[in-house]
């Protein structure tokens, strides 16, 4: 049988060299909150001679700006309970010179026939605190970085972002810019085809027909004489109808004209209207006026008396020998309408989108005087007066234009 070799030490024994040797302060307390024992390494800890502490306050230890602590300690007394103490809080001891240093404690109650007391275990937790305030110092300045890193990119982002903005804009006023070029060759190509036909087949007719009216006076012919004088009389009102459109264009392309209204009897004003025009039809045709509605309105009568004239010219010139055309006005409350009907060559289909442009002429129109100048004018003339201008067609079954103004007069 072996014997143990091992020191046999009392549990009174034991205790006393957990007490004496402990790394971390331990104190006692009794149930008054003072301090009955307390080892070397609390007394080190907070700077105290041996038995220095003996009998004091547990308050002595702590800073003044705690001075609810009494409250607590009578509370926990209560009921008493192994725990850590100011868990959440950053506790701090006071040491004997005033200084302070952060802490943790624990708290663990026991009793026995002398009373009720309180073990308090004290660690000094300077270097961890230094540590953890090292490393949030480290982190907030890496959150800095992180966030004049953030920033700087968003800068930069924001200005490629304007400059890819800009240089987009830059790309569509080029790209407008060069379709406005390319529109504007083709109209200058188109005027210049427009301008060298029109003009040449006239001023030849001009020319032929004086020589042919000098040469019919010398042998008497009159009716060939008579003939000839009313093709140059033709040929001039074409030629001054282009010069007439020419200016009209120019003018509206330079906002020189505006509606100036005024009151006038609609229906008069288009019967007498109609009566010139009559003049310039073929053999056979007949333009019909008719009128509905109440008749006093109020516009500006020379842009109406532009538009009634193009189109009405322009429904002779394609209609027919023989083909009546119809105008008729209506008068309302909310609008005033316009029609001018044909039975003429009609617009093909493929055209009609591009009917209202500058210098469009139909494919089914080449033979036919024109300079394609006419219903974009009478579409600017209708927006002038803040109108709209629409039509129907079918090739060979006719054109009606339909033009709707609004109506400013009280019914």
């Amino acid at each position: 049988m072996k014997v143990s070799t091992t020191p046999f030490l009392s549990s009174e024994e034991k205790f006393s060299a957990l007490f004496e040797y402990a790394s971390e302060g331990i104190v006692v307390i009794d149930d008054a909150g003072h301090i009955i024992l307390s080892n070397p390494s609390c007394e080190k800890l907070f700077g105290y001679r041996e038995g220095e502490l003996i009998g004091k306050p547990i308050e002595t230890l702590i800073p003044k700006r705690f001075s609810n602590h009494s409250h607590h300690r009578e509370k926990y007394a209560k009921s008493p309970h192994p725990r850590s103490m100011g868990i959440g809080m950053d506790l701090f001891g006071k040491k004997k010179d005033g200084g302070e240093i952060p802490v943790e404690i624990s708290l663990s109650p026991f009793s026995n026939d002398d009373g009720k007391f309180v073990i308090a275990f004290i660690i000094d937790i300077t270097v961890r605190k230094k540590s953890e305030e090292i490393l949030k110092t480290q982190k907030e300045e890496l959150q800095q970085l992180a966030n004049e890193l953030d920033k700087r990119v968003k800068d930069r982002t924001m200005i490629l972002e304007e400059a890819l903005h800009e240089l987009e804009n830059s790309r569509e006023e080029l790209s407008i810019a060069l379709e406005k070029e390319k529109e504007l060759n083709e109209l200058k190509t188109r005027f210049v085809s427009m301008a060298s036909h029109e003009f040449r087949t006239p001023l030849a007719t001009i020319l032929s027909s004086l020589s042919l009216v000098t040469k019919y006076g010398e042998i008497g012919e009159k009716d060939n004489q008579v003939k000839h004088i009313n093709r140059i009389k033709t040929s001039i009102t074409h030629l001054t109808d282009i010069l007439n459109d020419m200016l009209s264009l120019s003018k509206l392309e330079e906002g020189k004209i505006i509606a100036v209204p005024d009151l006038f009897n609609i229906k008069e004003f288009t019967a007498l209207a109609i009566q010139e025009l009559q003049t310039l039809a073929k053999a056979g045709q007949q333009v019909h006026y008719y009128h509905s509605g109440n008749q006093e309105v109020y516009l500006d009568h020379k842009i109406l008396k532009n538009i009634l004239f193009n189109l009405v010219s322009n429904a002779i010139k394609f209609s027919p020998l023989a083909k009546p055309i119809e105008v008729v006005t209506m008068v309302n409350e909310s609008f005033i309408e316009l029609k001018v009907k044909d039975s003429g060559i009609g617009i093909p289909e493929e055209d009609q989108e591009h009917l209202f442009q500058r210098f469009f002429r139909g494919h089914n129109a080449a033979n036919i005087q024109g300079t394609g100048l006419g219903l974009n004018i009478v579409a600017r003339y209708v927006e002038l007066m803040n109108g709209t201008i629409t039509f129907e067609s079918k090739s060979e079954k006719g054109t009606t234009f339909i033009i709707k103004l609004p109506n400013y007069i009280e019914q």
